[in-house]
């Protein structure tokens, strides 16, 4: 009784939960939505007919049933062999199509050609471009066609597509706005892309959806939708109340730092974002796309200038800010420092001669 009465509460502690896979407010994240509701559908005409079955089989075929029929000889059933086989076979067919189409429809390098179900995509509507850098551990969006840019704040008017550029700083990370559209990686070096519409206007949540060290869990940021008058006045505030985002900013911004709170910038600086992908945001560092340039000048047979640095193989890139960790295996001991892993164990006695009628021997009796 008293367990009942603890279980009482449960639905109404439940109503508070939001499914934001399934309740979304992107034309993307709905068509994702609805491929997961049909997947699940087509498979469970064959889960609910297997478990009810399972239950009639055992129910019928009881001992204690007098009117069971029992077939020794019975080895074959041409109906039944069809009914196995064409099932399964039936819905692998649906499911392999339906992966096919979805596949290339919803790619996420694919400009949209809808804004919601049955509205096409005017021809002289321009999409609204943001450049997104993954670090360590927030979120920047720079808007180069308005100017402004923001940490861990991604607004975007609804009904307007919009077309992410993605890169991140030092790790492997995930993009992931679940009313939005998928997971889409964030890599340092590559660019990714991701084309998306927000249909509602309102407040979501986005995340990184891979783990990335200390600070994950507080890798978020908060995804708003505005109507377009809104998004105006959210644009006007930013560049009336925000600071400014030059190489400096950026580089004290690449630095690790956790739970940082949203962050407004009036004004950017042309070009941060293919810095943070060519990897030369910390003054004095070359760009990777100029060592690459001159790489594939040396293999046309120009040799390099005396001095100019050649592009690093994939491990041994530096990391963005910074140089490259030295390994432990490499450190010489004076390098390593002290701790309780590389100092040598505490001893109670000094080291001297045999006692072996001693207490502190195991053995001792």
């Amino acid at each position: 009784m008293k367990r009942a009465f603890a279980l009482a509460p449960l639905p109404l502690w439940l109503g508070g939960c939001d499914m934001v896979v399934m309740n979304p407010t992107g034309d993307i994240a709905l068509q994702q939505r609805n491929l997961i509701l049909f997947s699940v559908g087509v498979m469970l005409l064959i889960i609910v007919p297997v478990m009810v079955l399972t239950v009639l089989f055992a129910w019928r075929y009881r001992r204690g049933n007098a009117n069971k029929v029992y077939d020794p000889d019975f080895d074959h059933s041409t109906k039944l062999e069809l009914v196995i086989w064409s099932c399964p076979l039936l819905i692998i067919i649906a499911l392999s199509a339906v992966t096919w189409t979805s596949t290339h429809l919803l790619d996420p390098f694919r400009p949209l050609e809808r804004l919601a179900p049955g509205v096409p995509v005017p021809p002289d509507m321009k999409p609204l471009n943001v450049q997104v850098v993954a670090l360590d551990w927030k979120w920047l969006f720079i808007y180069p066609d308005l100017g402004i840019a923001t940490v861990n704040e991604l607004a975007l008017p609804v009904n307007v597509p919009v077309r992410f550029a993605i890169t991140s700083s030092d790790q492997f990370n995930t993009f992931y706005a679940p009313t939005l559209a998928g997971m889409i990686y964030a890599m340092p070096t590559m660019r990714s892309e991701l084309n998306a519409v927000l249909n509602k206007a309102g407040e979501s949540w986005g995340y990184s959806g891979n783990y990335t060290g200390r600070g994950y869990s507080g890798m978020r940021f908060k995804l708003r939708g505005f109507e377009a008058a809104d998004f105006d006045r959210w644009v006007a505030e930013v560049k009336s109340g925000g600071g400014s985002l030059a190489l400096p900013n950026l580089v004290e911004l690449v630095k690790p730092s956790e739970r940082v709170p949203v962050i407004r910038f009036a004004s950017v600086e042309e070009g941060l974002f293919d810095r943070a992908l060519n990897r030369c945001v910390e003054p004095g560092k070359p760009c990777m796309v100029d060592l690459m340039r001159r790489d594939m000048e040396a293999d046309r047979g120009h040799a390099h200038p005396h001095g100019v640095p050649t592009m690093p193989p994939g491990r041994s890139a530096e990391p963005l800010v910074g140089s490259k960790p030295k390994p432990a295996l490499d450190k010489a001991p004076e390098e390593k420092g002290s701790g309780p892993n590389v100092t040598a164990p505490a001893q109670s006695d000094p080291p001297g001669a045999l006692e072996p009628g001693s207490a502190h021997n195991r053995d001792h009796q």
